[in-house]
């Protein structure tokens, strides 16, 4: 739109038909209230108003860039820099602009309660988004690259925004949550002061297996998977005695929670499977046995004797 009205307006320049074009158009004039507003007024205040908002737009995001690139600011603080830029420079814009056309901002000041009860009806929800937001980035409770989980949501965060934050999934989903469900819900973020997550493993073996022996192996197997921690050093516990098997807690951390959770619970246990049978420990499975305490009478049909039917 820009674009196409400096050509215009280029074009009637080099014609020399501007002066007679703009007479034309100031005479399209309709009445607001008190204020004669003409086609010529709109189309001027349409123009610089975007041409403002283009130039500030262009600028905040050049800045936000720019406070991307230092290496000294955590990443809840650079998007906090670059969306406090991009909202002044979209407010002088707007304030130069409207001074541009002649209109004094002490009478915009009328408006404000109206203004008050359109936010409190209308965009409610579009300020509480954008109030949490700002809380988000100055308490520094999450941060692009933690990984969360909220409700049934569980991901690492790509990016955070101005009504929403972007949360993406194992899976490769992509969700948009606003950022007022991490004000006023529960949040696990599993890289809030650091990126170690403990992870359990339960399994059990037959009741004839050395518990000590079955400790060991697990503890020494765990150890040998590629994503589990040396330190904290992995334990295995024994729980509980059934009336099948011995049952074993594992415990084990990871640093890379965004990696998966259930591939390395799986890891663990193949390696943990293969360690033991190698040891001969077995694993249990469900017997039962059944004692009669008084002889049962069984009869077999279709034996030599039975009647056979005609």
């Amino acid at each position: 739109l820009i674009a196409w009205v400096a050509w215009t307006f280029v074009a009637l320049r080099i014609t020399g038909a501007s002066d007679e074009v703009a007479v034309a158009l100031d005479r399209l004039a309709f009445r607001f209230g008190a204020f004669n507003v003409s086609l010529y007024d709109v189309i001027q205040a349409t123009l610089v108003i975007s041409v403002a908002i283009t130039a500030a737009v262009a600028v905040g995001n050049f800045l936000a860039h720019r406070v991307a690139a230092t290496p000294d600011l955590t990443p809840s603080l650079k998007v906090l820099i670059g969306k406090i830029l991009k909202i002044v420079l979209l407010v002088a814009a707007g304030g130069i602009a409207l001074t541009a056309l002649g209109i004094d901002l002490t009478a915009l000041t009328v408006f404000s309660g109206a203004l008050g009860v359109g936010i409190g009806f209308g965009l409610q929800k579009v300020v509480s988004n954008f109030v949490s937001g700002i809380i988000i980035l100055l308490d520094k409770s999450i941060k692009p690259g933690d990984t969360i989980s909220l409700g049934e949501t569980f991901g690492w965060i790509r990016s955070l925004r101005a009504r929403f934050v972007s949360v993406v999934t194992r899976d490769g989903r992509e969700y948009l949550i606003p950022n007022e469900d991490f004000i006023t819900q529960r949040v696990e973020n599993w890289s809030f002061t650091d990126t170690l997550v403990r992870v359990d493993v339960e399994f059990g073996v037959s009741q004839q297996s050395d518990p000590h022996a079955v400790r060991r192996i697990a503890v020494e197997a765990t150890k040998a998977v590629a994503r589990v921690e040396p330190r904290p050093q992995p334990v295995c516990h024994m729980t509980r005695i059934t009336e099948l098997s011995l049952d074993f807690i594992l415990r084990f951390w990871i640093s890379d929670p965004q990696n998966g959770m259930t591939n390395i619970r799986g890891a663990v246990l193949l390696a943990s499977w293969d360690a033991l049978k190698a040891a001969g420990i077995e694993f249990p499975f469900p017997l039962r046995e059944i004692i009669l305490r008084q002889p049962v009478e069984v009869r077999l049909e279709g034996g030599p004797a039975a009647r056979r039917p005609d």
